[in-house]
């Protein structure tokens, strides 16, 4: 049978795929996903020679290169990640509420899947493992439609998983690869017939595209304008700490920094709270206060001023921008006004900066005294992730293995009938 199940009949299959699953226990999951775990560490060269094949059409200069590579490395990390998705508890058949009505009826709200649920990304081929395997455990059927980039490796992740799903008596069609191209990113988001959810990973372009065009229901994650600010009370090393890692770790990804906010009165520290980020070849844009206080201290060649579209960029690259305050409250306005809501922090040893920081962002996760970097499902102990929720509702921040439920209502009674 093809990798593919032909565009004419795969909602048919992905959906009865989904029904079969709620009749998998959660023993069986967990085989599957060890067992997968283990055919990627036996079959690393044909995921690597596919991973070679798109790496190959793309520019080692492009920010989205990094995301696209695979290595035997990233491939071990990815297993471990399954791994610990194996062994966390299953999300399913919790019971979120129970209570026993006035007039006898037993009312009982548990959690169960969503059914399908569509994921839309772009160059990340890894995305391709964390969402099946969340999925699975979950009890629901996925629905991929990587970018044409990554097509050759999302090919071979698939086939790879559809051979273990085979062989332990599981539907292949649990997991359905979508073709390359728009016209089948437009016919995912009109499955309303099949897909319970979708879910966009990438920049904010993509993620808008999606949720203007899709008649499927739609959870927002991934674009991420991210802040550091740091205090007056701010401490140097920490600092320096702190920022370095929040931009440079993984430039490419959606925690990493794009703009570092720094308080007026901590501007002598500015050279010092910089320096790291030269060695690692940053290029600031800096504000015209910022400028000053780094002329002659930072590379001529890495500071320039702002530009019209400096604040509010998700850089994804080795660049970012600095904005002068004079108080915390006019800190967590500019994050208000141009940051996304997917991460912040603050720097600084003043428990009342800190609080108000905390209580006054408006974003997914909000830290003190650490970096942005961490803001990763695998970091918060959920084992893998399907994306970072930037909306309220349903979800918000890393998304795992509960925020793939829904609930319903269970009610059990001896005859009861309503009055009139």
């Amino acid at each position: 049978m093809n990798q593919e199940t032909k565009t004419t009949d795969w909602r048919v299959a992905v959906k009865a795929a989904s029904r079969a699953l709620n009749l998998i226990g959660e023993g069986k999951k967990n085989e599957v996903l060890e067992a997968l775990a283990e055919r990627i560490a036996s079959h690393k060269s044909e995921i690597l020679e596919a991973n070679v094949k798109d790496l190959s059409r793309m520019d080692p200069e492009n920010p989205m290169y990094d995301r696209l590579l695979l290595n035997e490395k990233r491939l071990e990390d990815i297993a471990n990640d399954m791994r610990k998705v194996a062994s966390l508890p299953s999300p399913l058949d919790r019971v979120l509420e129970q209570r026993t009505l006035p007039n006898g009826l037993e009312l009982k709200k548990v959690s169960v899947p969503f059914g399908v649920i569509g994921v839309i990304y772009e160059a990340r081929p890894n995305v391709s493992f964390d969402v099946f395997s969340l999925c699975f455990k979950s009890g629901n059927a996925s629905v991929l439609k990587g970018g044409s980039d990554a097509y050759e490796s999302n090919r071979a992740i698939v086939g790879l998983i559809k051979g273990v799903l085979r062989e332990n008596g599981v539907d292949e069609h649990t997991v359905h690869l979508m073709p390359a191209g728009r016209e089948a990113t437009a016919e995912l988001m009109g499955a309303t017939e099949c897909v319970d959810l979708i879910i966009p990973r990438g920049g904010a372009g993509l993620i808008r595209y999606v949720k203007e065009n899709s008649r499927v229901p739609v959870i927002e994650t991934g674009a991420g304008v991210v802040s550091t600010y740091f205090d007056e009370y701010g401490d140097l090393e920490k600092g320096k700490a702190i920022v370095h890692n929040a931009k440079t770790r993984r430039v490419s990804v959606c925690n990493a920094l794009d703009t570092l906010i720094v308080h007026r009165s901590r501007l002598s520290d500015l050279a010092s709270l910089c320096a790291p980020l030269a060695e690692s070849n940053v290029v600031i844009e800096a504000d015209p206060e910022s400028e000053q206080a780094l002329r002659c201290h930072y590379p001529d060649g890495l500071l320039v001023g702002l530009t019209p579209t400096s604040y509010g960029t998700e850089y994804g690259s080795y660049r970012m921008n600095i904005k002068t305050v004079g108080s915390v409250d006019e800190a967590i306005a500019h994050i208000t006004r141009y940051d996304s809501g997917h991460s912040e922090s603050i720097v600084t040893e003043n428990e009342a900066n800190a609080l108000a920081f905390e209580r006054k962002v408006d974003a997914a996760c909000v830290y003190v005294n650490a970096p942005t970097s961490f803001t990763d499902g695998g970091q918060f102990g959920m084992g893998a992730e399907i994306g970072i929720s930037t909306q309220k509702l349903h979800a918000r921040g890393p998304m795992a293995l509960p925020e793939m439920t829904s609930y319903k209502w269970l009610i059990r009674g001896n005859g009861q009938t309503r009055p009139k």
